[in-house]
């Protein structure tokens, strides 16, 4: 792997009850950090390649992540987001660079399909400031039970010279949804909006 990784952190939420209501089966979502070096921390460079080789190669890795930490097949997988933050000495370009041209593919690989366009959101900050990332059915993005996100937060990261990229998956849309909309059954996922 060309990218140098810190850390990994994943982290499973399981909503069991929510306004009084028991949640059965419990709604789940996994994300999954890597805390990498920023190879052009400090520096403008015109050709961003290296990034956009990172985001290949951390999609495949922190989808796998997350439905690993949720004990589902990948087919079972609903929803998916990703974000990330560079640290002060990057730019939102290297963050752009790792999410966009290619870390979604490997991505769809480890959540079986993934037709919708998969939710994303970048930012700069520094140690301990949250991370959200947004989540999208990954077959039809018209599913609004399943718009939703999950906040990370590192103690420690990113550092000045570091970038922040997370990835989450979920096994199910947000607990007791009921705004309309296409529901998950009816989800084709033909041309990623039903």
């Amino acid at each position: 792997m060309s990218a140098e990784i810190r850390k990994i952190v994943i982290i499973v939420e399981e909503t069991r009850s929510e306004m009084g209501r028991e949640i059965d089966p419990p709604t789940r979502k996994a994300v999954a950090v890597a805390v990498i070096a920023n190879p052009f921390a400090g520096r403008y460079v015109e050709d961003l390649e290296p990034l956009m080789e990172i985001g290949d190669e951390l999609g495949g890795l922190l989808g796998r992540k997350c439905v690993e930490a949720l004990a589902i097949e990948p087919a079972q997988a609903e929803s998916y987001g990703k974000a990330a933050m560079v640290g002060e000495n990057g730019e939102l370009e290297h963050a752009a660079a790792i999410l966009h041209p290619r870390l979604g593919k490997p991505l769809r690989a480890a959540v079986e399909k993934g037709a919708a366009l998969v939710p994303s959101s970048k930012k700069m900050g520094g140690p301990g400031q949250p991370l959200d990332v947004p989540l999208g059915h990954k077959d039809a993005a018209y599913v609004r039970s399943h718009f939703d996100g999950i906040e990370v937060r590192l103690n420690d990261s990113p550092r000045a010279g570091e970038i922040m990229v997370a990835v989450a998956v979920t096994d199910s849309g947000r607990p007791l949804p009921r705004v309309g909309g296409l529901l998950a059954f009816e989800a084709e996922g033909v041309d990623g909006l039903r």
